[in-house]
């Protein structure tokens, strides 16, 4: 008998090895597609990116709302490309795509008012103009902003 019962439980850890070796399996596959998922997002992703840090608090510039133009130089006016809002980590993902992306002189405009109102807090600047200039539209374009409530900077990152 004591055989027999010895038996069920190697049968039962047995068993449960092999169930905890088909969810790694699984789970594999899902991270694996996760990751070529992540890897195509690079290199079919937005060529401007921005990450927009609240240096202040040391947190991410979420839910800030932003637009991205370009500079029609024959009318000398901004012409808007997109609008978006930073996600929890403080990036705003997609703001120009590849084929519309050209050289010329782009600008940023954020709206550090309407975030810091949301915090519950005033800001000496209302909003933020980025002003910047693409000559090789083949390159990847990072533009930060770390910003409090009474200042800001910027730079090209990568």
């Amino acid at each position: 008998m004591e055989l027999q019962v010895e038996g069920q439980h190697t049968a039962r850890a047995l068993g449960s090895a092999c169930m905890s070796s088909l969810r790694l399996k699984h789970i594999k596959g899902h991270i694996l597609a996760e990751n070529q998922r992540s890897d195509m997002n690079i290199h079919q992703g937005s060529p401007i990116t921005t990450h927009v840090l609240n240096t202040a608090e040391g947190i991410p510039g979420s839910q800030m709302p932003l637009s991205l133009h370009r500079l029609d130089t024959s009318l000398a006016v901004w012409s808007l490309i997109s609008t978006g809002t930073t996600d929890d980590d403080g990036r705003c993902p997609g703001l120009i795509t590849r084929e519309a992306f050209s050289p010329g002189m782009y600008k940023m405009r954020f709206e550090t008012g309407q975030y810091w109102e949301r915090q519950g807090q005033t800001c000496f600047y209302p909003y933020v103009e980025i002003v910047f200039t693409i000559t090789d539209s083949t390159s990847k374009y990072h533009i930060p902003l770390l910003l409090s409530r009474f200042s800001y900077s910027t730079y090209r990152g990568s």
